[in-house]
């Protein structure tokens, strides 16, 4: 088995290169200078020189906000490209595992979003994202899975809990958005599923890939101060409306996890859990 993981450059490729690698797999890292998705040529060239077994792709457009004004550009690489890797996987009979996001939700529900729940995309970037998601989908019925996930965090990049535990030591108090729900997860976790679905017998589909439970960004935040040892009452809820973005951001993006269950698959653990054990690296990180 040949594993062939796109975007190597983000904290999510390089948490699941080193899991491959502890785990004695073979797998070829490519960052954007090494491929670009949205060049069909280049794709095809990767796919000759490395004949995958398993394509990971965690390349994608994630500012939200610029995607509001650089839709068609947005669109290249979370739409176009994916399709570019499903062509390709289909051809040389590859398994495909494409990384989505919760955006493609309105983002008002009451409960958690179920796998077979209908999109109803809000932005430009959500939009775009379901253009892959749909690409891979169509492409690959049998071998084709999305893996939606959010509020993703590492110590392989920039992410809101390392900005927390920065801020913690910068500024007396920190103002944070206390209206929005999501799942804070830990790249490591999700890596682990990706590995699951990669090498395992799991059917082709939608899987969401968000740690268990729920949280505003205020209470990650309040966790977060609480595993430095610093006041948890330094944080201070403010509303969305008070920290402007070009795109709207989901009030609550919660995401329900029945596919893994079907699937045999445990699902990723409660997000508190979680962030305690990944705090020792991200707090060394920071």
């Amino acid at each position: 088995m040949t594993w062939l993981v796109t975007g190597a450059g983000g904290m999510l490729a390089r948490d699941l290169l080193l899991r491959l690698a502890e785990g004695g797999e073979a797998a070829v890292g490519v960052d954007r200078r090494a491929l670009d998705i949205t060049d069909e040529d280049a794709v095809r060239e990767v796919f000759d020189d490395h004949r995958p077994t398993v394509v990971v792709n965690c390349a994608a457009w994630t500012d939200v906000d610029a995607a509001e004004t650089a839709e068609p550009a947005a669109l290249r690489v979370n739409g176009e490209g994916p399709r570019h890797l499903a062509v390709l996987s289909a051809k040389h009979g590859a398994r495909l595992l494409h990384v989505s996001t919760d955006h493609v939700f309105a983002g008002d529900a009451a409960a958690p979003y179920r796998e077979s729940d209908r999109p109803l995309p809000r932005t430009a970037y959500g939009r775009t994202k379901l253009a892959g998601e749909h690409a891979v989908l169509d492409l690959l019925p049998g071998d084709g899975y999305v893996v939606r996930t959010g509020w993703l965090y590492g110590a392989g990049g920039p992410n809101f809990v390392r900005t927390m535990i920065r801020l913690e030591r910068e500024r007396d108090t920190v103002d944070v958005v206390g209206d929005r729900c999501g799942q804070p997860t830990w790249t490591a976790d999700l890596a682990e599923r990706l590995v699951a679905l990669g090498a395992g017998d799991a059917p082709a589909g939608i899987y969401h890939g968000t740690s268990a439970g729920a949280a505003s960004r205020y209470e990650l935040a309040r966790e977060v101060f609480r595993l430095i040892g610093a006041d948890p009452g330094r944080v201070r809820r403010v509303p969305t409306a008070g920290v402007p973005h070009a795109a709207p951001r989901p009030a609550g993006s919660v995401l329900g996890h029945d596919g893994w269950a079907a699937a045999g698959i445990e699902p990723i653990r409660d997000w508190r859990q979680a962030l305690a054990a990944a705090f020792p690296a991200l707090r060394d990180c920071s």
